[in-house]
């Protein structure tokens, strides 16, 4: 009778751990503790089981580091890449490079935008002013086949997108930049973006493969669970 009671409770415990999602899970080893307060926007985009979510700012040298890793990792495992612009006030420029990418993105194309904000953090050092901006980013749209107008955003409308960029982040209580978060539906696991110890994208594709692997265990234990009760 006891041993079956121990059966009954071990079972109990694994439905237990496999229908209720933690808060957060860690994919690859113990990442770095984090302060954020909403993380119901932690969330991969509909159809997607795993996102990388990255919250920048174009004038910071960490984040530049951190771009091509992103990128490349994003593209070797079909994840999706979530890019939200956190301007810093210390960089005064910032604010509209990434109103400038915002036009790029709704006015011309996505992927023009996103060469755009690459090339920007190539040239990062290179920038300081609000003037050089302007004046890298009227060259590089003649180079690409486009033309600055006079005035990206008259409306403000562009503007009042990377000001909710902004806000979302406030939200979370992103304090770092880059803040870098591999996400799945349920779960989700800081790559960097805390004062706990220095960015490390390299760990990245590690963390993003963890995730992979946890959602297609979460699939097939689901599956299992459906057929045993038809």
């Amino acid at each position: 009778m006891f041993l079956r009671k121990m059966i009954v409770a071990a079972a109990a415990a694994l439905v237990l751990a496999s229908t209720a999602p933690a808060v957060q899970a860690q994919f690859a080893g113990t990442g770095p503790r984090d302060n954020f307060r909403d993380t119901t926007i932690l969330r991969p985009p509909a159809g997607s089981k795993v996102a990388i979510i990255v919250f920048e700012d174009l004038g910071c040298p960490a984040c530049a580091r951190a771009h091509p890793i992103e990128r490349q990792v994003a593209e070797q495992y079909h994840v999706a890449l979530l890019r939200y612009d956190f301007p810093l006030a210390q960089h005064i420029w910032t604010f509209q490079g990434a109103v400038d990418a915002r036009y790029l993105q709704d006015k011309v194309s996505p992927k023009l935008a996103d060469q755009y904000r690459s090339d920007v953090f190539v040239a990062q050092m290179s920038i300081s002013s609000k003037d050089d901006l302007r004046q890298f980013t009227e060259h590089w749209m003649q180079q690409h086949g486009q033309k600055l107008p006079p005035v990206v955003d008259p409306g403000g409308k562009l503007a009042a997108k990377v000001q909710a960029d902004y806000d979302l982040g406030r939200r979370l209580n992103v304090e770092w930049t880059p803040t870098l978060v591999v996400v799945t539906r349920n779960n989700y696991q800081v790559v960097g973006g805390t004062a706990e110890g220095p960015n490390d994208p390299t760990k990245l594709a590690a963390v993003v493969e963890g995730a992979i692997a946890q959602t297609r265990t979460a699939s097939a234990t689901h599956g299992t669970h459906v057929v045993a009760h038809r």
